[in-house]
């Protein structure tokens, strides 16, 4: 026999009735019925019940057990008797009577149960993340990860894809963060920066002619961390393809990530076309260039039906051309109570408030209500409903002024709405992608022109186009594919002709011998016969997040920092010694605390 095991805690079955078996595992729970003894033990694998009662040879030292110990047990399979089998477990039909018993580890007091899904604090979690990795929530999470990846290798490589892992160890490149930088002992005073993105790599790789490059990549940003992203690291599915249009990028990896989700969507409905919507129509409808589209709510510019009202606050605000009202519908929100709700919420959001309309029916006829219905009198508030398709019942909000700057705001607010409505669809995956993002933004802070989204894409019209038209006009091929209000993926078409490389990057204010010493690799191969290419970069910790049903990445990974940044289990960001520092050539200029 086996010293450890002849079958995992997750094996045995009715047809083992009768066997002499060894298992071994962690106590998962012990229950004491009347002097027999119950033991949950648990593997990797499963769970299976073991009996010792007093006549067992062992019964003194399983006694002793407690919660976590990791124990070997002895003993005969049988049946369980009838009515207490429990068809939730797939060795529920079974048990072991234990006729010999080892301890193998025993465990201290416990910071936290492994048993049962309690809500610990998150330092407590992280710090002894080794036990929270045993609860049965996380461990399958952790499970899903390994088969996710596995699908998304498979589904690469049928595509025509092939795997390659680029250098951790590079050279700092403006991806829109902060770099963690890497001290050279060899090289006094100069850093590598782990990569924020293999985003120059990939590039390189398609001047090198390799065609379809995928990895699954660490990627490195000293960013500050939030709930939909990993403090420090993170990982994505990264690719890049040659001689590819937009559309070819697309309608190549819709059915990857389509078919990702089918397979462990566990029948949630998934987004069979994925639609795709520019930009501005996306801020215009929803406030937000990742809507959720699970909220049937889209907003409307209502801004006529104010122009020269006696709501004097639009009115005057319309007189300039920039300005616009837009509508948020809200279904069923016709209640007082809920709109002075939101307007508390608005206010609550640092906005002076969230003017709204309700409709109520009088004796069969459809009524509004509210302050700003009293203002602008029943004709433009009957027009207002008839474009918004709402009924008695129902309610809208207003947002007003310059939808660059109230865009934000309207999308939370449509959010909210729709939230607190339970018009939200939980049960369903809905995808999109997002187009044609502008090149180019106005940084109100630097009073410059920058780039948007990424400094690699090409822009819509090529070289022509940044030479004649008005960047903040000019569109790049660039896309996101969005799903639930989460932005999954993000890429482009690249910039691969190097005059118009250089001169997208004069227009964000870098002459080309700032190009050049910043991007050379990149600027170089482009010089010897580039190809058109395109690709993407989707995050893998938040596909499984979705996938999961879990609202934080760190349910979703192994190790995960704190929120500041913190390892708390390894003791990491830790202090260098004076030896490490000197050869390093490095002399600390700490703040004062």
């Amino acid at each position: 026999m086996h010293r450890y095991r002849t079958h995992t805690c997750g094996q045995l079955r009715d047809t083992d009735d009768g066997q002499t078996v060894r298992l071994s595992g962690w106590c998962h729970r012990i229950r004491d019925h009347g002097g027999v003894l119950f033991i949950d033990l648990r593997d990797h694998y499963g769970l299976t019940q073991c009996v010792a009662d007093p006549d067992s040879p062992a019964f003194k030292l399983v006694e002793s057990f407690r919660s976590e110990w990791v124990v070997r047990l002895d003993g005969k399979v049988r049946k369980r008797p009838a009515g207490t089998e429990n068809s939730d477990m797939p060795t529920g039909l079974v048990e072991l009577y234990v006729t010999e018993a080892e301890v193998l580890g025993q465990a201290g007091e416990l910071p936290l149960p492994v048993f049962g899904d309690q809500d610990y604090p998150e330092e407590t979690r992280l710090k002894y993340r080794f036990l929270d990795l045993r609860r049965e929530r996380i461990h399958n999470n952790i499970m899903l990860r390994g088969k996710v990846v596995d699908s998304i290798r498979t589904r690469m490589k049928g595509s025509g894809f092939n795997e390659f892992s680029t250098p951790i160890l590079t050279a700092s490149s403006p991806e829109g963060a902060r770099d963690f930088l890497v001290p050279s002992r060899i090289h006094p005073g100069k850093f590598y920066a782990l990569p924020q993105a293999p985003q120059q790599y990939k590039q390189l790789l398609m001047m090198a002619g390799f065609d379809r490059y995928f990895q699954i990549a660490p990627c490195f940003r000293d960013e500050d961390p939030r709930a939909d992203r990993l403090p420090g690291e993170f990982y994505q599915l990264d690719l890049e393809m040659s001689f590819v249009t937009q559309d070819d990028v697309l309608g190549t990896m819709e059915p990857v990530y389509r078919g990702l989700f089918e397979e462990f969507a566990k029948g949630k409905p998934v987004t069979q076309a994925f639609p795709r919507i520019p930009y501005a129509e996306a801020m215009e409808k929803y406030g937000s260039d990742k809507p959720d589209l699970r909220l049937p709510i889209v907003m409307q510019d209502v801004s006529e039906h104010f122009r020269g009202s006696n709501f004097k606050v639009f009115a005057r605000l319309l007189e300039d051309a920039k300005n616009r009202v837009r509508a948020i519908p809200a279904p069923g929100g016709g209640q007082r109570t809920f709109c002075d709700r939101m307007n508390a919420w608005a206010q609550g959001e640092g906005q002076p408030g969230l003017g709204y309309i309700f409709w109520r029916d009088n004796e069969g006829k459809t009524e509004a209500a509210g302050p700003i219905a009293n203002n602008i009198g029943p004709e433009r508030t009957e027009a207002i409903r008839a474009q918004l398709g709402l009924k008695a019942g129902d309610a809208c909000f207003f947002t007003a002024g310059d939808p660059a700057k109230f865009a934000k705001f309207a999308g939370d607010a449509r959010l909210r709405a729709g939230r607190e409505l339970n018009l939200v669809d939980e049960n369903r995956f809905e995808f999109a992608w997002i187009v044609d993002f502008p090149m180019f933004e106005w940084s109100e802070e630097e009073k410059k022109v920058d780039f948007s989204h990424n400094p690699f894409s090409m822009p819509q019209g090529g070289l022509e186009a940044l030479q004649t038209k008005d960047p903040l006009t000019i569109n790049a091929f660039q896309y996101d594919l969005v799903c639930n209000g989460y932005e999954l993926a993000s890429g482009g078409i690249r910039n691969h002709k190097p005059d118009a490389m250089v001169k997208a990057f004069e227009i964000a204010g870098y002459s080309e011998q700032t190009v050049v010493e910043r991007f050379g690799g990149l600027y170089r191969a482009f010089q010897y016969g580039a190809p058109p290419h395109g690709g993407m970069a989707a995050g893998v910790d938040r596909i499984i997040m979705l996938l999961a049903g879990e609202q934080n990445l760190r349910e979703v990974a192994l190790f995960p920092m704190n929120q500041r940044a913190e390892d708390l289990l390894m003791g990491a960001p830790s202090e260098a010694s004076a030896k490490q520092l000197r050869e390093l050539h490095i002399r600390l200029n700490v703040p004062e605390k």
